[in-house]
């Protein structure tokens, strides 16, 4: 049996941004939009110094089986 993954609009897609300093465990928790967490990480960079992040984007798929 062939199966085929695909993205769920209405499950929506996230965007999170980590700080990767040592010892900051700041990050900008979930969001909705891309340019939120990028102006987060603008943010945190002008108030700490802190200039590397780890993003994440988060979405849903769903698995139909091919007929």
């Amino acid at each position: 049996m062939n199966h085929t993954i695909r993205h769920v609009p209405e499950g929506g897609v996230t965007f999170e941004a980590f700080c990767t300093a040592p010892n900051c465990a700041e990050n900008s928790g979930p969001l909705d939009d891309q340019e939120a967490a990028q102006a987060w990480c603008l943010r945190h960079t002008s108030s700490t110094g802190h200039d590397v992040f780890r993003r994440v984007v988060t979405d849903h798929a769903r698995v139909t089986r091919d007929e």
